[in-house]
């Protein structure tokens, strides 16, 4: 298979000063440092074959976005080498390489040439791009009017629209309409048809399920593993959770990543007669994960203190997706599977098992305990949106969740 893209040993470093003047002090004073180093990648070897489709993913601050980077040349690494063969296109960052006060026309004009195409043939390309982008009138106006979608859905038209080799996507395509999305996802596909490599990072794991012949994984700057699509999503499963385990494949340094998806910024507010801790997922081998498959059972546990006597506490938890509207949900009351009263000192660990059905995509996990006393309704302890769940899907239907028809056509 013919390489296009071959980054060796790449390491990139960034000195990093607790204040402004430390820079200015050490650059006048070499002998005497003033920075930290930070890595952002440290010895990442890839390889990328033409015709492929590879996503990278990965944790904030795994390194997929500055890997990119230096691929595309807008970072030069600190150390290691780099080949590209073939013409990028690249989208790494809303709005990159846009003048701000330049109409969407003569942003394309702007873009094809820094590219390095002629008039001629950004003229040739004029209408499929503003065909794709379909932004209307507004290509006219400043480029200050856009929202971010008009953004992206210009920018992208224009990456895919001057006949790349390789397309480099990083993270753009989440700001566009779910119609945007499809007709982006379709282009990928016909660009897979036509043999060209693409290389996208993106944290939605059902795309990068989809798409993706190969998937590179990527932890606080190091290469942990590379592999088919399920593979490397269940190695990165592990690493959101923080029990990921180094095999003879995987560099000696690379550290494990405690979960990122547990919201630092929680609401959580009570009366203080219970205390909700010890809350996690498990799929259905019962790892410990945020991200499950879409139609597999799952179970949600978490564990409750008790601080107080009380006559019939109620367990519950909520699904909310990320807009704030709750999808779904149920308790031990509803369930009529705990109905006793419970003394102070106690604790009770309580698990909900169900399959996953809702559509793919990212959603928010609250719990609670609560309870009536004397006909009023009493709030033991909550804790709202504390754990994101990411649905990792192949087939997504109409509205919030799948109701797994059987289809006959006779």
């Amino acid at each position: 298979m013919e390489a296009v893209i071959e980054a060796k040993k790449i390491t990139k470093v960034y000195r990093l000063y607790e204040k402004p003047s430390d820079r200015f002090r050490e650059a006048i004073n070499p002998k005497k440092r003033r920075s930290t180093d930070h890595y952002a990648l440290t010895d990442v070897d890839l390889t990328i074959y033409k015709g492929e489709t590879v996503g990278i993913i990965g944790t904030n601050g795994s390194g997929k976005s500055t890997i990119l980077k230096i691929i595309t040349g807008v970072l030069s690494p600190t150390a290691g080498d780099i080949s590209v063969n073939g013409r990028i296109s690249a989208l790494l960052e809303l709005g990159a390489g846009f003048n701000m006060e330049y109409n969407g026309i003569e942003n394309i004009y702007l873009n094809g040439t820094m590219m390095g195409f002629t008039k001629k043939e950004i003229d040739d390309r004029l209408q499929d791009i503003l065909d794709f982008a379909d932004i209307g009138e507004y290509v006219y106006q400043p480029c200050k009017t856009y929202s971010s979608g008009m953004f992206v859905r210009l920018a992208f038209a224009v990456a895919i629209n001057i006949d790349p080799e390789i397309l480099i996507v990083d993270e753009a395509l989440s700001v566009g309409d779910v119609f945007f999305q499809a007709k982006c996802y379709h282009k990928f596909e016909e660009f897979k048809a036509m043999g060209k490599t693409i290389l996208f990072v993106s944290h939605d794991l059902t795309s990068i399920a989809k798409y993706c012949d190969r998937v590179v994984l990527l932890n606080k700057g190091h290469k942990l593993k590379e592999g088919g699509p399920k593979e490397i999503i269940d190695a990165y499963k592990q690493v959101l959770v923080g029990q990921y385990k180094e095999d003879e494949q995987n560099l000696s340094g690379a550290v494990q990543n405690v979960s990122e998806s547990i919201n630092p910024e929680l609401l959580e507010y009570g009366n203080g007669a219970a205390t909700i801790r010890d809350y996690y997922i498990t799929d259905k081998n019962g790892t410990r994960t945020t991200a499950i498959i879409k139609g597999e059972p799952f179970t949600i546990t978490f564990s409750v203190d008790f601080n107080a006597d009380i006559k019939g506490p109620i367990f519950a938890f909520t699904v909310k997706n990320i807009k704030g509207t709750e999808i779904t949900g149920t308790n031990t009351m509803y369930e009529k599977a705990f109905l006793n009263p419970v003394s102070k000192g106690e604790t009770k660990t309580v698990t909900f098992t169900q399959d996953m059905n809702l559509q793919g995509g990212e959603y928010l996990l609250s719990f609670g305990v609560t309870g009536y006393e004397k006909d009023d309704f009493v709030v033991y302890h909550r804790l709202y949106d504390v754990i994101n769940i990411t649905v990792i899907s192949d087939k997504d239907t109409v509205g919030f969740y799948d109701m797994n028809s059987v289809v006959e056509v006779k």
